[in-house]
Formats: C-alpha cells, structure tokens, sequence
C-alpha cells in the first residue's frame, strides 16, 4: 500500500520556488548557449554542409531552439504534474495543544456563591381568635308604635324619586404568580460533561474524556489580550457558569479576575460554547437532568 503523500505549506511554497528557479535557469541557460556562436564561427562549420531544401536554410542547426520541442514539452509537463501533486497533498495540521488536567485545579479556594432560586412566600398569618365580649342586662322599651300607617296619595302627596345606590367596582384580578425558578446544583450525581465522550466506557473514562476535550477547546479558541502579553500578566481566571438541563451555558460569571482584559477574553470562549454544534452532557440527580453550577478555572501562561 502506498502512504498517503502529505506536505506542509512550507513544502508547497519550496516546491513552487524551486520550479520557479529551474525554469529561469534552463532559460538563462539555453541563451547563453545559442549566443556563444558567432555568425562568421557557423558559417565556418556549415560552409560544407550540402542544404537539401530551401526550408533548411532558415536556420543553422547548431541554434535551432525548435530540436528541443521535445525537451521544453515533456518538462513542462513533469512541472505541471508535481505542481498538481504538491497542490493535492497540502496538509493543514492543526497546531498540537498541550493539555495538563492539573490546569483545572483551583490554585486558591474560591468561595463560589450559589444563585438563589426564588423561595414561595409565607403562608399568611392565622386569624386572631373572636373576641367575646359580654353584654350588659339593659331593659329594652318598647315604645308604642301604629299598627298601621296612612298610605294614602292626593294630589298634595308629594312623592319622591328613590336614590339610586352605584354597586361598588368589581375587584380588580389578582396578580399572576410569579414564575418559578428551578435550583440550581452545586454537586449532583453525574455532573455535566464537555461534549464529545459519550462514547467511553465508564464514567471515569468520559469525565477524563470530557476534561481534556474542554481544555483543548479553550486553549485553541482561547486569544491572550495583547495588553496582558506586552505587560506579562499570568495567572488563573476563574469562571462560573450554569449548565442547563437541555446542555447550554448560561449565567457565566467572571468570580477571580487578574486583569488586562483576560477574565473577558475567557468569558468569550466560554459562552462560544454555545455554537459548537454540541450541547453538553447535562447533569443528573436521582435520573433527571438539572441545572448544574459549573467553576472553571482558566490558566493564563506565556510561552518561552
């Protein structure tokens, strides 16, 4: 079996110069060539030479350019063919990323609060207990009223309209009940992991799986602020973020910074997560995936 030809763009670009300075050779060559014989030095070496046919005098075969026909073409042809070659192996290699798990280790404790998920409100307080109040022993007069009363109408009998009593407004809706927030986990069951190593066998193999896949992510996408790089500035950020049941980051928070732009410049990778195309593995509690609290801290090193 023949190995696959692979080249680098380097190997691209010293291919295309090399034929570039072939060609200018074989040119400056060939014109060195025909131009070292003088007019009078061929006429000497053709003076003998019997001419078969008019067509052959155009030229002295000495510097004739048109015998090498054969020649120009079939190196024309081996340039075309390895530049075609050299072309269809370009090999682009992404750039090798060392990943050390250690990186995700917090260097200092870090007190993370947990978000406050909205707790129902009190019941309301019980009603105060009747009042009992005791009632004084009056003697009631019953004072004499008629039995019956004149309801008779003249023409003098002036009659009123009756007033007319507005019902009170109806009272207004109550208010709609507030939304209810799910909690939000700190530590769960399974924990949610990078996407990517579902495939592994046991849980140990994904989450380590899932751990450095992250840190590749973060560390290729990753853009060291150039104000950090010109002033030295190293050291740990830490993020915080919420994995939600569906796999998405949300709520990402900036909990230690060290400046220069870096906390922000991890917060962008990180809420990048988003358009990877994979979701997260959500974490679970008791079977059921549940928003996760998620710390990750981010290491800021230069090279060299």
């Amino acid at each position: 079996m023949f190995k696959e030809l692979e080249v680098t763009g380097t190997g691209v670009g010293l291919t295309f110069l090399g034929l570039v300075i072939l060609t200018i050779g074989l040119i400056i060559y060939f014109k060195r060539r025909y131009r070292s014989y003088g007019f009078q030095e061929l006429l000497d070496i053709n003076k003998n030479v019997k001419v078969q046919s008019l067509s052959e005098r155009t030229k002295f075969p000495e510097v004739d350019v048109f015998k090498n026909t054969g020649t120009f073409f079939n190196f024309g042809m081996t340039a075309a063919v390895a530049i075609a070659l050299v072309a269809m192996s370009w090999t682009t290699f992404e750039k090798k990323i060392d990943v050390n798990l250690n990186d995700l280790i917090l260097e200092d404790e870090v007190e993370v609060e947990i978000p406050r998920t909205a707790e129902p409100p009190p019941p309301p307080p019980p009603p105060p207990p009747p009042v009992i109040e005791e009632v004084p022993d009056t003697e009631v007069i019953e004072e004499d009223q008629p039995v019956f009363e004149n309801q008779e109408v003249t023409e003098e009998t002036k009659v009123e309209a009756p007033v007319a009593v507005k019902a009170p407004p109806p009272p207004p809706p109550p208010p709609p009940p507030a939304p209810v927030e799910e909690e939000i986990f700190k530590v769960v069951e399974q924990m949610p992991r990078f996407p990517g190593c579902e495939d592994k066998a046991t849980e140990k193999e994904k989450e380590d799986c899932a751990k450095g896949k992250m840190l590749e992510y973060i560390y290729k996408n990753l853009k060291y602020p150039a104000i950090a790089r010109e002033n030295g500035v190293e050291g740990q950020v830490v993020l915080q973020f919420v994995v939600d049941k569906d796999g998405s980051i949300a709520d990402t928070k900036i909990v230690r910074d060290i400046g220069a732009g870096c906390g922000a410049a991890a917060e962008i990778v990180v809420n990048g997560m988003n358009n990877m195309g994979k979701k997260w593995t959500p974490g679970k509690q008791r079977g059921r995936p549940v928003r996760v609290l998620y710390t990750l801290p981010v290491k800021f090193k230069l090279e060299g």
